[in-house]
């Protein structure tokens, strides 16, 4: 049996260049780069190489770049580095109801540090009003931050709007990208962002290794403290093997970005078309134009999504519930929910994400099996029964 993977929000298979730039790093350069050694260099250059690669997808300076252990880690370190360092001007944090939990759990813990936090309703397509973020706003405000793209719906926010406002009112402005880099083009200048999170994971790079863009001058606490590592911004040894895979994976996703982007469009489009065609009572979830290009998010009416997807895998067809992150919960999704979803539809949602790998015959597979498989819950379902009856 031929799998068909289709879920490539929760990890990414390795591009082949990257395969062999830690192939080379792994067999020739295992220095420490703080070394002062022809070894410690060697490892040096290659974090130097990859730190150029990661701000040249960004469109920022190099040494704008921290490298981490992910996107949690990234998040983590902007939310609570830049509450720490401005402790002393305010307590006061906005967000929205549908960031990811690397955003949410992080603010529940500064809610026990006495940090107030403000998380903002969003609309029917997962939209935040920027006038909503300017109004929340308070002379105690140090802090905003909100998702690039949500990672369950694709809805792209208006960030550079959003950052506008920041600027004007001096707050510090993070965005979480992990869903949006390295997938549609990002210019952290354009947006004019403070910090901006993402992973490696998402693009064709290795698992456990992320970056932070940090703008020149944005106060920052460490989140990890020892050496003086990352330019005093990240202690530890830095996982070369795994920061050469982020790089190359940049390097690659910034030239192969518009090809990628067709495909993605094109995939997206015949899935859409083809469920609508084939399955009814379907609704698609995100903005309709506003939205990631590799990612569909469906909830189909009467059944539960768990069973679902645990369906097409048996048929070799891999998919999602929701964020990998959030998986194993039986809660329905706080994105849907957020969006004003009722729980039961929010319970028989799918999430698709294609990669720079999949075909147009891999969504042909899912658009023959998938109406089967519907079909045959719906047949089980007495609230699908009810309804076929009236």
């Amino acid at each position: 049996m031929n799998v068909v993977y289709l879920d490539n929000y929760a990890a990414t298979p390795l591009h082949p260049k990257v395969k062999e730039a830690m192939h080379r790093i792994v067999d020739e350069v295992f220095g420490n780069p703080s070394s002062d050694h022809r070894f410690g260099q060697a490892a040096a250059e290659a974090l130097d190489t990859a730190r150029k690669q990661t701000a040249n997808l960004l469109g920022s300076e190099a040494e704008e770049i921290v490298f981490t252990s992910g996107g949690t880690e990234s998040v983590n370190h902007a939310i609570k580095g830049v509450a720490f360092s401005q402790r002393e001007k305010g307590r006061h944090i906005i967000t929205t109801n549908i960031e990811h939990k690397s955003v949410l759990n992080c603010l529940r813990t500064l809610r026990l540090l006495d940090y107030q936090i403000t998380s903002l309703d969003v609309d029917q397509y997962g939209l935040v009003d920027p006038a909503a973020v300017e109004k929340a706003i308070t002379d105690q405000t140090v802090l905003i931050t909100i998702q690039l793209a949500n990672n369950e719906i694709g809805t792209i926010q208006p960030i550079a709007e959003i950052a506008k406002i920041a600027r004007q009112k001096k707050v510090v402005f993070h965005t979480d990208a992990v869903a949006a880099a390295g997938i549609i083009p990002i210019d952290v200048k354009a947006l004019d962002v403070d910090l901006l999170s993402l992973a490696a994971n998402q693009f064709n790079g290795p698992n456990g290794v992320g970056a932070l863009y940090v703008k020149r001058g944005t106060p920052l606490w460490p989140l990890l403290e020892g050496g003086v590592q990352e330019n005093r911004k990240r202690a530890g040894t830095e996982n070369v093997v795994g920061i050469v895979g982020l790089g190359m994976a940049a390097e690659m996703a910034w030239l192969e970005g518009h090809e990628r982007l067709e495909k993605f469009r094109t995939l997206r489009r015949k899935l859409i078309d083809g469920l609508k065609a084939r399955i009814p009572n379907l609704k698609f979830n995100g903005h309709p134009t506003q939205v990631l290009p590799h990612l569909v998010s469906v909830s189909v009416e009467f059944i539960e999504g768990e069973g679902l997807m645990l369906l097409l895998d048996e048929e070799g067809i891999c998919v999602a519930t929701r964020s990998a992150c959030a998986s194993g919960s039986l809660r329905a999704s706080h994105v849907l929910i957020g969006t004003g979803m009722d729980f039961a539809l929010a319970q028989g949602t799918l999430l698709i994400t294609f990669g720079r790998d999949n075909t147009e015959a891999e969504v042909d597979r899912l658009l023959e099996v998938m109406p089967r498989v519907v079909q045959t819950l719906r047949d089980m379902s007495p609230i699908y029964q009810k309804s076929v009856a009236r």
